[in-house]
């Protein structure tokens, strides 16, 4: 990479340019011997052309077919909407596949690391030890609530009632005939939640309750989808345990479920509880029923202690979301290297949201270490998007207003950089939404490019950490799994550090290389997983759960 203190050249091939501040018009622009004046302003993240572009002409960013012209664009002119629309090169998965000679980073000198995990009777090692109330339909959810008020308090999971505004007050000078000038300028109370550290199960991270909007009502597909994530959800390492709402009438039937765990997991030993409504005598008794065999199972799940593991034992999960014109050349490519180094110490790691694979099928393809697996992601992404092109959102229509107002103007060029989290190793499977995680190495899981449906993917096909870069700001986190939150700029991370956990944005800044943030990234990381920190998304309660149903969704 050609790199200046105020612009960037991605890739050899490209034709266009990255701004890493904001450029003023008339701006001196030095490209190698080349020197010229910009046409146009360029804010910071955005591109502009380093050449005269006639319309209809390819552009290309990160040595990838990005868009096309729908105008002349001048040398030293920003793109954007009204001059630019997404396009992408053609793939093809080829006659064979061939060998790939691949060497991971930095494999001596992590070999020796470890950390504290819990270890679970089929060889996995969870990162967490947690305990999951799960409803098997949406009429569970009132239920699901009523469980988790009357659970997490008394058992010490709550967090302190501390608040961040005081309405009190507000309600006083509302009373006393305040002006809504005086009322908007009320301050924030600084007082943080924090975690209570006293649980009665000292050995169980916390107890989660799930809810969603499905179960019944919709497509058999969807229903069973639905039961095979949440099987996956159970079989997740971080998971103790489960206790399972059921009403007993809906789609969603404990035996699909009961199925889809014998599938993937036959000797399954974690205890799992079913519990149906419509065969009790009232809800208080039920209610009743569901809480004492919650709290037998705690009692087994708090005789796990956390051990030393090998990295080896680490399934990271791959996300972006709230990306910006940065994520593609800071966070993504850092968490390309950590999962190049988790890859190398024998992890796996999981590359998920298909729709931003758009425009690097080929590389990918190309990456696939058997021929099967390559037609297999040809055949999920041709699927996907016809189906969402016919329901009229195609993949062409991923990006977001806040993507597009920060530098990602086309799918592809969100696309290219998004591939960078799935760093250079082979790709060892490809994994249909639900489908588990059972080789070590990277593997492609079709989720959709929403960021909470994605993590919910992740986490039920075996993600015992989840990497979620973003370069806008999100508090998204994950029921089962640690969500660590990485910011692709310094001004995002300052901005929003009680929800972001790791800073990228020195690599924009020149300050850190791709590979030393990386390091540092690992190494929180593992900090994480030993329980010896705790993320923001955690800290903050934010646990979203979206399952995906696959009519559509982008």
């Amino acid at each position: 990479m050609e790199t200046k203190t105020q612009t960037l050249k991605i890739h050899p091939l490209d034709n266009l340019m990255v701004a890493l501040v904001d450029l003023q018009e008339g701006e001196k622009i030095t490209h190698g011997k080349d020197i010229f004046q910009l046409k146009t302003a360029v804010l910071a993240k955005h591109k502009f052309a380093l050449k005269d572009f006639n319309s209809g002409e390819e552009v290309l960013l990160y040595g990838v077919v990005v868009g096309r012209a729908t105008k002349n664009i001048a040398k030293g002119e920003a793109i954007h909407t009204h001059n630019l629309t997404h396009d992408t090169e053609a793939y093809q998965v080829p006659v064979k596949v061939e060998k790939q000679e691949w060497s991971a980073p930095l494999i001596e000198k992590y070999t020796k690391k470890n950390f504290l995990g819990y270890h679970r009777p089929d060889g996995k090692v969870g990162t967490e030890n947690n305990w999951l109330v799960i409803p098997l339909v949406f009429c569970q959810n009132r239920n699901i609530e009523e469980l988790k008020n009357s659970l997490l308090e008394d058992l010490g999971y709550g967090n302190t009632a501390q608040k961040v505004f005081d309405l009190d007050s507000l309600i006083a000078k509302y009373k006393a005939g305040a002006t809504q000038e005086e009322l908007l300028g009320q301050e924030l109370l600084t007082a943080k939640k924090q975690s209570i550290k006293n649980p009665l199960f000292p050995n169980v991270d916390g107890i989660y309750f799930l809810t969603h909007d499905g179960g019944c009502g919709g497509a058999t597909s969807d229903a069973v989808a639905l039961c095979s994530l949440l099987a996956g959800y159970i079989n997740n390492p971080n998971v103790a345990g489960a206790t399972v709402l059921s009403l007993g009438c809906q789609h969603a039937q404990i035996s699909i479920l009961e199925r889809a765990l014998k599938r993937i997991t036959p000797e399954l030993q974690k205890p799992v509880f079913f519990m149906e409504q419509q065969q009790s005598t009232s809800e208080p008794e039920y209610l009743a029923a569901c809480i004492k065999k919650t709290f037998v199972g705690l009692i087994k799940a708090n005789q796990v202690h956390r051990a030393p593991a090998p990295l080896s034992k680490l399934t990271i999960g791959l996300e972006c979301g709230g990306s910006d014109g940065f994520s593609g050349i800071s966070a993504n490519p850092v968490l390309g290297f950590v999962s190049d180094i988790i890859v190398g110490q024998g992890g796996a790691a999981v590359l998920s949201e298909f729709p931003e694979l758009n425009g690097v099928e080929q590389e990918l393809v190309n990456r696939c270490n058997t021929l099967e697996k390559a037609q297999k992601f040809e055949k999920l992404m041709r699927e996907y998007n016809t189906k969402a092109s016919a329901l009229g959102a195609g993949f062409d229509s991923n990006p977001s207003p806040g993507n597009i107002k920060d530098g990602l103007i086309t799918d592809a060029i969100k696309s290219a950089g998004a591939a960078k989290k799935g760093g250079t190793s082979p790709i060892v499977d490809v994994l249909d939404y639900t489908e588990q995680v059972v080789h070590p190495g990277l593997n492609l899981l079709c989720t959709p490019g929403n960021d909470v449906e994605s993590t919910t993917a992740l986490a039920g096909s075996g993600a015992n950490l989840i990497l979620f870069t973003t370069g806008l700001g999100t508090p998204t986190g994950n029921p089962a799994v640690p969500v660590v939150k990485v910011a692709s700029n310094t001004h995002l991370y300052n901005k929003m550090k009680d929800i972001i956990d790791f800073n990228s944005g020195t690599v924009i800044e020149g300050k850190a290389t791709i590979e030393a943030c990386g390091e540092e990234l690992l190494n929180y990381i593992i900090d994480v997983a030993s329980g010896r920190k705790e993320v923001h998304a955690r800290r903050l309660g934010q646990n979203d759960f979206i399952p995906w149903k696959r009519g559509m969704s982008l």
